[in-house]
Order: structure tokens, then sequence, then C-alpha cells
């Protein structure tokens, strides 16, 4: 089983966060170094980048003619008439943001650079399992319909996916992991949050309480919350810090731990769909009416160097774990990652891209050029075939607040919406140079956006929580941060070697 981690969904929001501030409402040079985004890079060239989406692990980027009237969502800004980028980092995937005003040069573009913008002083590259290109309906629609319910998002519905989890017969620990589900938790998240919980991975949905479910999504929603403001997988809680002050380190609880964090009991894992799944059974108890899991997956006592490899079936498993013979390991975590989960190509996954993406350019550019056919009405008699609704941006029909915020920040909100939101959050319209003072005149839309963006911006940037991983001795392949190039984050563990920097915001909280 592997323990390789892929980029979880509060790493996606963060870099949404980030682009939001630095390239939302500007034009680019596009190009794709290494080539497998170059018709897709071709399409956006000069086009504004008008808005950013993370949904989960995939993250949209929506393109647009910066002449349209909706550019950085203005009036229409609802994406009907926009070029979508797609993206889903995989294992080590980033895009990463040079300031060249700060002095930031960026590197020479690397092998898996597939896309560059450059424009405003800005080099922006990215690195990346999948970049797609395509229409609003096409690619975005039918993506976001297949995906789950996202807890860092507004609009997340906690009930609508109970009434999936407890008609499930997959446990919930394979559940967790199902984008289609929870979309955003990948492995760390699964064994901290059902330990969280009290609930044990082999669960299934249907054997769930509502108490149970209501426990598994509120530290889901509070866990990828917390990741979300300190660029970190943070789960243990102060009080277990202070109980278990012998280990001053502790991270995690159970995650590639050969014990508790909590009870000092001994953690098991087992392969659950090509991932290893762990458990304090302790606190986690299995329930006695849980279905046991075939004999291959039987859970086994984790190892002190790491995750146990695939295990025996029960009455041949070995009475010590063993170490898994093709994973490499650096500081307990597994380096070793397939050529998709790395982003590499392979002749067979870059002839598909290329075919894929060129005829979505293809429909992409017709459509921009107004060579596209408008739809035929169908026959009389004949049934029209229903789609999901998608609602133009009218002042009698706006889609919610939480919906427009997800997608675009505060530039896809009207001036009395922005307020509203600000004020919510305790920011003052006279603070940060907004206006709204004595004789000043009234804050622009602009301004307020901007100030809702950075006051729902993480607390902690990425640079203080590199340099927060390398003082605790996390490696970079267990925690991935996206926002940085490899070489930023090279640059912030060296500065935390050298004590060139002072504390981060997240170890002064700890």
């Amino acid at each position: 089983a592997s323990t390789s981690t892929m980029v979880e969904g509060h790493s996606v929001h963060r870099v949404a966060a980030s682009h939001r501030q630095k390239l939302v409402g500007k034009a680019f040079k596009a190009t794709s170094p290494n080539g497998r985004f170059a018709e897709g890079a071709k399409t956006i060239d000069g086009l504004c980048f008008a808005s950013i989406e993370a949904v989960g692990k995939n993250l949209f980027a929506f393109f647009e003619d910066p002449k349209r009237k909706g550019a950085k969502g203005g009036e229409k800004g609802n994406g009907q008439d926009q070029v979508v980028v797609h993206v889903h980092f995989g294992m080590a995937g980033a895009w990463a943001v040079f300031d060249q005003g700060k002095g930031e040069a960026a590197p020479p573009p690397s092998k898996t650079n597939r896309l560059r913008l450059e424009g405003h002083g800005l080099v922006a590259d990215l690195s990346a399992m999948t970049v797609g290109l395509g229409t609003f309906e096409g690619l975005y629609l039918a993506k976001r319909a297949a995906l789950g319910e996202d807890p860092l998002r507004a609009d997340a519905d906690p009930n609508r996916l109970w009434s999936k989890v407890s008609k499930s017969s997959k446990s919930i620990g394979a559940l967790l992991m199902d984008q289609s589900h929870f979309a955003g938790p990948g492995n760390i998240y699964r064994a901290e949050i059902l330990f969280k919980a009290s609930v044990h991975p082999l669960t299934p949905g249907r054997q769930l309480s509502r108490h149970e479910f209501d426990s598994v999504w509120r530290h889901t929603v509070e866990l990828l919350n917390r990741g979300y403001q300190t660029g970190s997988i943070l789960t243990v809680d102060a009080a277990d810090v202070v109980a278990t002050s012998g280990k001053a380190a502790l991270r995690r609880y159970i995650y590639n731990s050969p014990e508790c964090g909590r009870c000092s009991g001994p953690v098991m894992s087992w392969d659950l769909a090509g991932r290893t799944c762990y458990a304090c059974e302790r606190c986690q108890p299995v329930k006695p009416h849980t279905a046991e899991a075939p004999a291959a997956d039987a859970p086994q006592v984790q190892g002190a160097a790491g995750a146990a490899g695939a295990s025996k079936p029960a009455a041949e498993a070995p009475s010590t774990p063993r170490k898994p013979s093709a994973t490499k390991r650096s500081g307990g975590a597994a380096t070793k990652r397939t050529a998709a989960e790395s982003g590499v190509a392979t002749p067979a996954k870059a002839k598909a891209e290329a075919k894929t993406e060129a005829e979505a350019t293809e429909v992409v550019t017709k459509k921009r050029k107004g060579e596209l056919p408008e739809p035929r009405e169908a026959a009389e008699g004949a049934a029209a075939v229903p789609k999901v609704h998608r609602p133009f941006n009218s002042h009698c029909a706006r889609e919610p607040v939480a919906v427009r915020l997800a997608r675009g920040g505060g530039a896809l909100l009207t001036v009395k919406e922005l307020k509203l939101e600000l004020a919510k959050l305790g920011v003052k319209l006279g603070s940060s140079g907004m206006g709204g003072g004595s004789g000043s005149s009234p804050p622009r839309k602009a301004d307020l956006a901007a100030a809702l963006d950075a006051a729902l911006a993480p607390k902690v940037d990425a640079l203080s929580a590199a340099r927060e991983k390398a003082r605790a001795g996390e490696s970079r392949a267990v925690e991935h941060i996206a926002e940085l190039a490899p070489s930023q984050a090279r640059r912030a563990a060296g500065q935390a070697a050298k004590n060139t920097c002072g504390p981060t915001s997240s170890e002064k909280n700890q």
C-alpha cells in the first residue's frame, strides 16, 4: 500500500486564495514550457484571468477576453463564455508565483512545467498531474457535478452527503477518500478524522448512526479549516499536546505512527483500495456488526519504521510487520511514485491528453469567434434533454453568495453583498485605505473585493508554513505545499535550518 500523499483539499484552496490576490484580474502571456499544454496555453494567451475556484482537490481557472464587460467578475461573471483550465495537482504538483518586484527571479522551466504565465512583474509556473482545457458546460459543469461535498466551501450540504453515506455498503474509510462523497480529504486526513471521531475505518456507511456521521463531518470541517489557515496538517488538539508533553513534536495522532498519540496503544494498518489505512482499535473500536474485511486487507500492527506493507491472509500473517519491498523511504515518508502520480509523461497518456486538448481547443476557439451554430430548437412534441440549470446573474435571480464567493472571491459579489460579508468578519470599511472615514469618498468595489479576499486568506503564508514544517522535521514528500515551487520550498527550509527567521505563526499558536 502506498503512503505517498496527494495534494489535499486545504492546499488547493490555499492556491486559489493566493491567486485571487496575485493573478485574478490580470491578462498574461501564456506558454507551455514542456509542450504538454501547448494548445491550451495558446488559447488563453492574452486573456484575462477572470476567477479561480477550488472544489476538493480540483482547481478551475476561468479566463476571458479582457474587453468583456464581465471581466474579473463584473456584471456577468457567471462563466458562461469563459475558457476553463482544470488542474489536479496529483502527488507533486504546484502552481507557484514569483514576484519579480520583490526580487524573486523565476528559475528556468522544469520538465514538468506545463504552463507559465508572465506579466505585471509576475511569473506563475504550473506543474500538475492533470491540466485540461475546455468550456464552462463541457468541462467545468461536468466535473463539478461528479464531485461531492467540500468541507471548506460554505455551500457544502452535509444532509445531502448523509443521504448517500447512510445507504452505502462501502466502509467509511473508503467513502472518505471517494471524492464523489467527501471532496478534499486525502489519506492523512482520513486517518486523523476517523480517529478523532472514534469511528473505525471499516465501518460500513449504512451502519453509521447520524451522530457518528455528524462527528465525522464536524472533524472533517475543523481539520481542513485548520490546514487551510496554517498550511500544515496539524490534527493534535492543544489539550493532547499538554497531556503528551513527552512528545512535544506530536503533529498527528496515528498517521504513519507505530503507536497512538493519545493512548499509546498499537496502531493497526492495512491496505484499503491501494492506500494504507490506519486505526487505533482502543480509541476506534470495531462495531460488533461490522463486516469483516477480506483476509488480504487484515489489519496488522504498524511498524516503527513506518506504514506496514500489504499483509498476508490472517492465518498466514507474520508475527512482525514487514516493510514494503518496492517503496523507498526518507524520514518515514514514502518517496516512490508512479509516472502518473508524479506527472511524468508516458507515451499513451501524452497522446490521449494531446487529442483531448486539441478537441477542446477547437471548440473553445470556434465559440470565441462565433463560428459554432446556435443549437436548433427541439422538434415540436420532442422531449427536451434536461441539463443542470446555470442561473444568469440578474438582480432577481442571482446565484447564492456562497457559490459566487467560492468561485471567484469578492469580485463576483455586489457592493452591498461585499459590505455585508465584511461586516460579518468584523472588517470596518474605514480600515486598510478603503475610505468610509469622515470626509472620504465611499470605498470602490475593487477595494471592497480586495479587502474581503484578504480577510478570507489563510493566516499563515506559504513560506512560513514551509519553515514550520522544516523545523518540525516534516518531510516534503508527506506534506507538499502546492503554493511553492521546489526552489522556494528549499529556500524556506534553508532559512529554517540557519535559524534566520523567527517563529512562525503556527508555531506560536501551538
